[in-house]
């Protein structure tokens, strides 16, 4: 099973890179996902991964997805 908060901490990784922030919070992954921040507190309280959120955002940042969701590599797609 894949475990959310692993993914997201994946997400908070690209992020952080992304935008030099010295913390990346979860409204700015929830931004960055293109999700209502109070919408991500519910995914987050019941563990539910935004699979359509994280493909597009992958796609637009040339992520891989396996990366993501199973910390295969490699990290990006060239």
């Amino acid at each position: 099973m894949i475990n959310f908060y692993e993914v997201m901490q994946r997400m908070k990784s690209i992020l952080y890179t992304q935008t030099n922030k010295q913390k990346v919070l979860d409204k700015d992954v929830a931004l960055a996902l293109q999700i209502d921040p109070q919408n991500y507190a519910v995914l987050k309280k019941r563990k539910k991964i935004p699979y359509e959120s994280l493909a597009y955002y992958s796609k637009e940042n040339r992520l891989n997805m396996n990366w993501l969701l199973f910390a295969q590599k490699p990290q990006y797609l060239s």
